[in-house]
């Protein structure tokens, strides 16, 4: 099946400053964009860009909004979306960055600004430079969720069991997953895939929601728990 998206081959410590430059121009406009983190492969587009959070969601066909994550480059960003006290400061703080998601209670106005129709969202710090690096030149974080391949019709269809309707998210089947940046060609709507030459583990994040008075764990992955 032919490449779809625009692939940039580049080295992750190390990002040659035009295809920086372009991608963020990419992101700006409303496109949609793989790139790799700390665990599997992830489809992300601005925060900024209703278009682009539009695009995700519907080339995603998630429902449920734990699926998606603000990836940020520091904890301060996640302050200016969600309610964070010293005692999940720390627990941030000590897991990132990391292979960890972390559900927050929402600020008054997140909700409209992000179009989420629940209180709480979801903060990621990745481990991986790349998204780091690329929320730091775009200016925000970026919105975020996990590449599998039924997005790009080659996995089956998701029962509402599988997609985490319930009260916990499930495991991601592994063969669900990408590990070369090339095979996400497959995937119809994405404008653009930063491929740094690395075979990603098939792997997905932790789940850690923070938004009551107890932590809860949504679903077990990378990120050990408890720690």
């Amino acid at each position: 099946m032919p490449v779809r998206g625009v692939i940039e081959y580049v080295v992750p410590h190390n990002i040659d400053n035009r295809i920086l430059s372009r991608s963020v121009t990419v992101l700006g406009d409303g496109g949609l964009a793989a790139i790799p983190t700390d665990t599997s492969w992830a489809l992300v587009c601005s925060q900024n860009s209703r278009e682009g959070v539009a695009r995700l969601r519907r080339l995603s066909g998630e429902r449920d909004e734990r699926h998606f994550t603000l990836l940020c480059s520091e904890i301060s960003q996640a302050g200016d979306f969600c309610s964070v006290d010293n005692s999940r400061f720390r627990l941030i703080k000590r897991l990132s960055p990391g292979p960890y998601v972390f559900i927050l209670k929402t600020l008054p106005g997140t909700e409209k600004k992000l179009g989420l129709k629940r209180k709480e969202a979801g903060i990621r710090i990745p481990g991986h430079p790349l998204p780091r690096t690329l929320v730091t030149e775009l200016g925000c974080p970026l919105y975020a969720i996990t590449a599998k391949r039924s997005m790009g019709g080659e996995g089956p269809e998701m029962s509402a069991a599988e997609s985490g309707e319930g009260t916990e998210l499930p495991s991601i089947p592994e063969e669900e997953l990408f590990e070369g940046g090339w095979e996400l060609g497959t995937i119809a709507d994405l404008d653009l895939i930063l491929d740094t030459g690395e075979e990603r583990p098939r792997i997905f994040s932790t789940i850690l929601d923070l938004s009551g008075g107890e932590i809860r764990l949504l679903r077990q992955g990378a990120g050990p728990w408890p720690v």
